[in-house]
């Protein structure tokens, strides 16, 4: 019969078996447990850990989208500071124009007054005189000096605003630069999501980097900068108004002073015109004096030729009488007689003498004063000339250039109303 051979093993007792089934099961039991426990515990912190990113990504999203609108209200300020800016630096500049084109226009009437007294200056004799003319021609040199000298001082002050608002318009356009930059930055950081292509892990993203500013500071500066160009700008218009007003004022002061010299040199000619023609009565009388004189003296040469041809006659009868012979020579009547008219005619031809040589007297008295009278009117018609040729210069402050025509000829001096009399006393001193 067979033999059943055992092989040789360790052998359990059953309760060894019951006991190890058991521990199987409940370290199953334990270990599913806690790995459902970890799955639910990794469930929460994912659940929890996907709120808090969403929500913090959601909260700086928000917070980017926050701070872009602010740095755009503050780029929008930044665009109507820079646009009122340059709006207040052209109009700046314009009235900086205008008040230098008003500074050049003084040059003409400064001119034109110097050369009326320049030509005022060639007056002769007793019409070089400081009249009212001369005065008011002084006076319209200092006025225009003055004007002249507020005109440049506006045109430095303008400059100097001018230089002023440009530094002010680099640092706003500079901040407006930064704020554009950084604009496109955020707008970059806020089009960013998880599926963007251009996201990855950076060195060290949390780091502070060097010149970084507060909140406080960044804002600060941006403020400064914005009411200092609104000061400027502000300073900027009240000097464009001081500049318009010095402008008009300096222009109704010059014009009231051409109004008042042009009259003045109006006053000045109806007064020579006056005193001319007084003049030219005063020839015109000593002249027919001369001529009458002229006529009584040849008369009185005629009489006293005449009264000699009498004394000749009453000597020759009185010689004559002197050769009667005798008794004959006698004092009679006839003898009285011719000698009272001898005695008569020389009273009478002394007296024609003595008023002969007074009407000669006369007659070249007459004739000095008369070319006295002919030097002063030509004095005058020289004086007057040189007004009219004033009064005709001064048209340029009147008169566009390219329709300015002199009416005197600077060279010849002809004008119809001065030089004919002018030539008649000419032709009459000569």
């Amino acid at each position: 019969m067979a033999t059943l051979s055992v092989k040789p093993s360790q052998r359990f007792q059953l309760q060894d078996w019951h006991t190890n089934s058991y521990l199987l099961s409940t370290n199953a039991e334990r270990q599913r447990n806690a790995s459902h426990q970890i799955r639910q515990e990794a469930r929460i912190l994912r659940n929890e850990t996907n709120n808090q990113t969403i929500w913090d990504e959601h909260d700086n999203r928000t917070r980017l989208e926050e701070r872009v609108n602010t740095v755009n209200r503050w780029k929008e300020m930044l665009d109507k500071c820079l646009t009122d800016l340059d709006a207040e630096i052209d109009a700046l500049t314009q009235m900086k124009e205008s008040a230098e084109k008003n500074l050049q226009a003084k040059n003409l009437p400064l001119d034109v007054a110097i050369q009326c007294l320049t030509l005022r200056d060639s007056r002769r004799d007793v019409d070089v005189v400081r009249d009212p003319v001369e005065e008011e021609l002084h006076k319209e040199v200092e006025v225009i000096d003055a004007t002249k000298k507020a005109l440049q001082q506006k045109v430095s002050q303008t400059f100097e605003k001018l230089c002023l608002l440009q530094d002010i318009r680099q640092q706003l356009n500079s901040d407006h630069r930064g704020k554009m930059e950084t604009l496109d930055i955020d707008r970059g950081c806020l089009s960013l999501n998880l599926k963007s292509p251009n996201i990855s892990l950076k060195i060290n993203p949390a780091r502070v980097p060097d010149g970084s500013s507060s909140l406080q500071e960044w804002d600060e500066v941006s403020r400064f900068n914005k009411n200092r160009a609104e000061a400027e700008m502000k300073e900027a218009t009240d000097l464009r108004e001081a500049i318009a007003l010095t402008i008009a004022k300096t222009n109704n002061e010059l014009e009231a002073q051409r109004v008042a010299t042009e009259f003045a040199f109006r006053k000045r000619l109806r007064e020579m015109e006056k005193i001319y023609s007084e003049l030219k009565w005063q020839e015109k009388n000593t002249l027919q004096e001369i001529a009458d004189l002229q006529e009584d003296i040849r008369h009185l040469e005629e009489d006293l030729h005449r009264k000699f041809l009498n004394l000749k006659l009453c000597h020759t009868r009185l010689e004559s009488r002197t050769y009667r012979p005798n008794m004959e020579l006698c004092r009679d009547q006839a003898q009285y007689g011719l000698t009272d008219e001898v005695h008569q005619l020389e009273a009478t031809i002394a007296a024609l003498r003595q008023k002969l040589a007074q009407a000669q007297d006369a007659l070249d008295a007459l004739y000095k004063h008369l070319a006295r009278l002919q030097a002063d009117i030509a004095c005058k018609a020289n004086s007057m000339l040189l007004d009219t040729k004033c009064m005709d210069t001064r048209r340029k402050l009147t008169v566009p250039a390219e329709k300015f025509v002199p009416e005197v000829d600077t060279f010849n001096r002809t004008t119809n109303r001065i030089l004919s009399p002018l030539k008649s006393c000419q032709l009459q001193l000569a």
